[in-house]
């Protein structure tokens, strides 16, 4: 055991979960690429939970920071904070919600648990609908709104909570039908759980399941799930901490994939918008975010250096084109690893859109899920020089694959070729 897993490992809760046999320490990053404490270079295709968005030590972010913490470091939301209205402009013109206005929170949990506030306050309502392999954080009530038994660790709640199908497509009672019919099936089962509640707030989901192990339905079941909450009045909540800044490459947000009725009611995020920096949010139409009638503030939400970070990563992302560099990028990625799964009968599916890549394991021949080779995978493939993470509502086997938008062809197969390994020494 190193000296700092010792000492981490005296000080910190024994649920903190870490990655590999050998935990490694970070120190450096450039580019796609960092090192260790025993300078060992990686080719990052997790960014830190999808938090590295654009690139490590990306120029225009790190001088943004720099040159704003020369300034002013921290005022509050008691006092105008000009870096913060332009985000918040920002954010609001790309969002798509009419009226918009923006919060800002540290995290994309705080994010999500104030679009619950917001929601619960606007109907008068404590019930939340919420898709069942969910995950939308670890406070106590973006807990007891998780469908993941693996990160819910109690079952008391603020909220009372009921789960919907449909957050994934290849599991569970309707993974047979065809997209069509699995959306008929998902709908009719919202239509009749609202036969039997009363005034739900609203329903939260992920456009794109991310600790769940990137399952998604099929396009268009939110929008069809929106046609039924807007008869019942039931608000929609889109959490976009994962999903958000074109990482699918097909859109901007993961909402889009499903925009026939228009836009989320409110929108969480958070995540790679920072690059790194502690950045979350939410957005909604005035009527909602406006709905509260007592005092709040944000001692750390929407920081001066914190938004200089986010306003600098979000100009370079736009103007470099990420989303379709994930796009075309991610694509080649996606099928390069699907032809490299087809000799592996412990992978059950290669899914995802964008760069937002999962690779299921199931012990050969079942649908069982193997979380010990997706951890012996994991393993390898750090040994090989990558690092990727791993998630999935049934025993954690899916391996997550999330590399920073600026990812090269030449890097995705370099990530390609060094998992087709790992996969063959854990097989």
């Amino acid at each position: 055991m190193s000296g700092l897993y010792a000492r981490h490992r005296a000080v910190s809760p024994e649920w903190l979960a870490l990655y590999y046999r050998h935990p490694i320490e970070l120190t450096h990053g450039e580019g796609r690429y960092v090192r260790d404490a025993d300078g060992n270079r990686y080719l990052d295709f997790f960014g830190g939970i999808l938090t590295t968005m654009t690139a490590h030590a990306l120029p225009e972010v790190t001088e943004a920071v720099a040159e704003q913490a020369g300034r002013i470091i921290h005022s509050s939301t008691l006092y105008l904070n000009r870096p913060m209205v332009e985000m918040a402009e920002r954010v609001a013109a790309l969002s798509g919600i009419p009226d918009a206005r923006v919060f800002f929170t540290t995290s994309g949990t705080e994010a999500n648990d104030t679009a619950l506030l917001l929601a619960t306050a606007y109907r008068g309502s404590n019930q939340i609908l919420a898709m069942r392999n969910s995950y939308h954080g670890r406070s106590f009530s973006t807990v007891s709104v998780t469908g993941n038994q693996a990160w819910s660790p109690t079952s008391l709640s603020p909220l009372q909570t009921l789960y919907v199908h449909g957050g994934v497509r290849t599991r569970g009672p309707y993974a047979g039908l065809s997209d069509d019919r699995f959306i008929e099936a998902c709908v009719a089962d919202l239509e009749d759980l609202l036969g039997h509640t009363r005034k739900p707030a609203a329903l939260i989901a992920e456009p794109i399941q991310g600790v769940g192990g990137f399952t998604s339905p099929p396009d268009g079941l939110y929008a069809a799930f929106r046609q039924v909450l807007d008869r019942h009045g039931v608000l929609w909540i889109s959490d976009e901490v994962q999903t958000g800044w074109g990482r699918t490459g097909d859109h901007f947000w993961g909402w889009q994939a499903h925009a026939e009725h228009g836009p989320p009611d409110v929108l969480t995020f958070a995540k790679g918008i920072g690059n790194g920096m502690s950045v979350g949010g939410v957005v909604a139409r005035a009527e909602v975010m406006n709905c509260l009638d007592a005092n709040s503030i944000s001692t750390f939400g929407g920081s001066p250096v914190t938004m200089a970070a986010s306003l600098a990563n979000l100009s370079y992302l736009l103007e470099h084109d990420l989303q379709g560099n994930a796009r075309r990028v991610g694509g080649l990625l996606i099928e390069r690893l699907r032809g490299i799964a087809a000799a592996f009968p412990a992978v059950r599916e290669v899914r995802g859109r964008g760069l937002m890549i999962g690779v299921e394991l199931v012990k050969p021949g079942t649908d069982e899920a193997d979380p010990e080779a997706a951890a012996a995978v994991l393993e390898a493939a750090r040994a090989g020089g990558l690092l990727i993470g791993k998630g999935g509502g049934h025993g954690t086997s899916v391996l997550r694959i999330a590399p920073p938008l600026t990812l090269t062809v030449a890097e995705a197969e370099e990530g390609a070729a060094i998992l087709a390994n790992a996969l063959h020494a854990a097989d």
